[in-house]
This record gives structure tokens, C-alpha cells and sequence, in this order.
């Protein structure tokens, strides 16, 4: 995959920058540390600028997530409710518990969409829940460009830096990726120990 998306920016450049970030907001699993780095280092044999691949690249990445904010707003709370009135009694999940995970992303969901896009993966599918919680357009997307224009920066710099060295530091956020799962992962079990408890305590 990679000599595919590294092709396709040789030949289309800024424009390829940009459709390859889209496409990996919408398509997690393009990585972008290979596009940012790779992006960097034609900065240093090519008419590509480093300014240059960041706008393009920090447009793509803001294209990419308003498309799943908007699938995140196909997925309103009514539907969820309905569906939870069908199958919660299955998952054990009722409709307070929908309503208190929305309040509180209504209170940390800028913060933590402007967290979440330094992170791999997530930085593309924290666009959803943010559709979903309905959360403020214009204020999603100037979380959304402060963490994407940190996170294109630091690559794209680093990808010029390191010149034809470039894959040394996609292996190098390879490592960084598995760590920030690991946290997430961690994370997302300590919650559903604490749920299953809570849910226990009212049986």
C-alpha cells in the first residue's frame, strides 16, 4: 500500500497530498505518518514546499472529517434511543446511559476531538461521536484544524529533516501507535469494569 500512496504523491502532488489525508480521515487505515513524512521529504528534491504540504495536507484532513461529522449526524440520538429501547435490555444499556455519555461529551468533546487528532486511528473516528453528539460545527472544525495543522506540522517537518530516512520514522510512530492504543485500550476496559460494576449494583 504504501508504494501506491507514495506514487500517487509523486505524480499529483499538492492535490494527491490532499485526496490521500481525505481519504485516510475516511479510510483509517491509510496511515498518515507515511503520507506527512513521505510529503516532507519531496520537499527536498521536488518544487513541494514544506507550508505547502501542510496547508494541503491539514485541508485534506478537515475535508475528511467533516464528511464523518456528517455520518455522525445521520446517527442521532432518536435512532440510538430506538434502538436501545429494542436491544438494550440485551447489552444492558439503557437510555440514561446514552444521555449521560452525550452531556459528557458536550463537556470534554472539544478537548477531546483537539486530543484525539494526534492520535492515530482515533484522529480520524472521533469525528463520528462528535456528529453525533451535535456538537458545535464551526467550533468542531477549529478543534479539528488546531490538532490536525500540530500533528501535520511535527510530520511534515520531520519528514524533511530526515530526508530519504523518512520510513525510519514511520517505523519509529509505529511504535508510538501501539503505545497509544495500549493507554486507549486500558482506558476503554477500566470504563466497562466500572459500568458492568454500576450495572451490578442496580440489579
Amino acid at each position: 500500500m504504501n508504494n501506491w500512496i507514495t506514487d500517487f504523491m509523486e505524480q499529483y502532488g499538492y492535490i494527491g497530498i490532499f485526496l490521500m489525508i481525505a481519504l485516510e480521515n475516511v479510510f483509517p487505515p491509510i496511515p498518515s505518518e507515511v503520507i506527512l513524512t513521505f510529503g516532507g521529504f519531496m520537499t527536498t528534491y521536488s518544487a513541494l514546499t514544506v507550508p505547502g504540504v501542510v496547508i494541503a495536507a491539514t485541508l485534506g484532513s478537515i475535508a475528511g472529517a467533516i464528511i464523518l461529522y456528517g455520518i455522525g449526524r445521520l446517527l442521532h440520538i432518536g435512532r440510538l434511543e430506538r434502538i436501545i429501547e429494542r436491544w438494550g435490555h440485551l447489552l444492558r444499556v439503557k437510555k440514561d446511559d446514552l444521555h449521560r455519555s452525550t452531556a459528557w461529551f458536550d463537556k470534554y468533546g472539544y478537548w477531546t476531538v483537539l486530543f484525539c487528532r494526534m492520535v492515530p486511528l482515533i484522529r480520524s473516528l472521533i469525528s463520528i461521536p462528535a456528529g453525533m453528539a451535535r456538537m458545535n460545527f464551526l467550533l468542531f472544525l477549529f478543534f479539528t484544524a488546531i490538532g490536525t495543522l500540530l500533528w501535520n506540522i511535527v510530520l511534515v517537518y520531520v519528514g524533511a529533516a530526515v530526508g530519504e530516512n523518512w520510513e525510519e520514522i514511520v517505523h519509529f510512530m509505529d511504535i508510538y501507535s501501539n503505545i497509544a492504543y495500549a493507554f486507549i485500550g486500558a482506558g476503554i476496559i477500566a470504563v466497562l469494569a466500572l459500568w458492568i460494576r454500576r450495572q451490578k449494583r442496580r440489579v
